[in-house]
């Protein structure tokens, strides 16, 4: 059904809640999907558990950055047209977009931005992102985004938010083996630590170890995330030098997920990355998504077998805040 022009119901901006994260998945795969038709990339499948715990996380770890966009009932602009206060009047109402920024220390990064199909080429897009931007201004401001996307890259980049860096997906399962952790480098499974004795010194020694990496490589520090990995059941390994020193991380998973990686010298990112596919034997193939500059754990992937997939998407920044050469990313809404 068309409507007809000038009757388009208002659309308000508020807090986004717990019971709107459903209807912002179903924004989200309809977004992915009509965009995905015109550039011939196949229909999103219909697999939603994973992303509902993502934008559960999101949602939990900086609220005042995830907002919804109403149509419908409750009318426009008031109350309910400010980040900090939600209008319980627009139950009726219908969300058809949505934003989410993270703030981690001195970098905002925009994690997920999306508008349903029809709602569209109005505005709407740039009235969530200027809204959310509200008050960062003391920020380094970051996003990734799918080299294909010439609308949202040209958005990002009015607000100085412009393309850096290549960010490749790499998929597959290993065809071939790759060179193991060099002499004198033991990886050491985060279980281990945090299993280990009662008075708490292993969980203590790992944190400080991931907090030390992070600030190291990306800039800053994110427990916050480390949990959410921990609570999504991947599996995480330091590797420790012949004098106990801390000289990277990383992770993998069962269901096949690799990243994040941090190591302090980038020779260690290639026997990092291979010592993660080589630690579990996943359901499916391996997925990562690998900086161009990280070239190490690129040389390690692809000798490995996994495959380029699909278009690379583009770290963009307004001020440099990471080291990609030895950093490998969460994902691409949670670096």
């Amino acid at each position: 059904m068309t409507t007809a022009p000038g009757t388009e119901p208002p659309i308000r901006l508020r807090p986004a809640r717990p019971d709107d994260l459903p209807a912002c998945v179903g924004v989200w795969h309809a977004g992915l999907t009509e965009y995905g038709l015109r550039v011939g990339r196949p229909a999103m499948p219909p697999s939603f558990g994973p992303l509902l715990g993502l934008l559960g996380h999101l949602l939990a770890t900086d609220p005042r950055g995830f907002l919804v966009a109403v149509a419908g009932a409750g009318g426009a602009g008031g109350a309910g047209d400010s980040p900090l206060a939600a209008d319980p009047d627009d139950a009726e109402g219908r969300v058809v977009g949505f934003v989410s920024a993270l703030r981690r220390e001195q970098v905002w990064f925009l994690a997920m931005l999306f508008v349903q199909p029809g709602h569209q080429e109005r505005g709407l897009g740039r009235r969530l992102l200027s809204r959310v931007l509200a008050g960062s201004e003391d920020a380094t401001h970051a996003t990734c985004t799918d080299s294909a996307q010439p609308i949202s890259n040209a958005l990002y980049s009015r607000f100085g938010i412009m393309p850096r860096l290549p960010v490749l997906e790499l998929v597959g399962r290993p065809q071939h083996a790759v060179p193991g952790l060099p002499g004198g480098i033991r990886a050491v499974p985060f279980e281990l630590l945090r299993a280990g004795p009662t008075d708490g010194a292993g969980r203590l020694r790992l944190a400080a170890a991931l907090e030390r990496l992070d600030r190291a490589t990306l800039g800053y520090a994110h427990p916050q995330d480390h949990d959410y990995l921990a609570a999504q059941g991947r599996l995480g390994y330091l590797y420790e030098a012949g004098d106990g020193r801390v000289v990277g991380y990383g992770y993998t998973s069962e269901v096949g997920r690799l990243g994040p990686i941090a190591v302090e010298d980038p020779g260690l990112m290639a026997p990092v990355a291979g010592h993660l596919i080589g630690s579990v034997r996943p359901a499916g193939a391996f997925s990562a998504w690998i900086p161009g500059s990280a070239s190490g754990a690129l040389a390690a992937l692809l000798e490995a077998g996994l495959r380029l997939e699909d278009f690379p998407a583009l770290v963009c920044w307004d001020r440099p805040f990471a080291d990609f050469e030895r950093y490998v990313p969460i994902t691409l809404a949670v670096l």
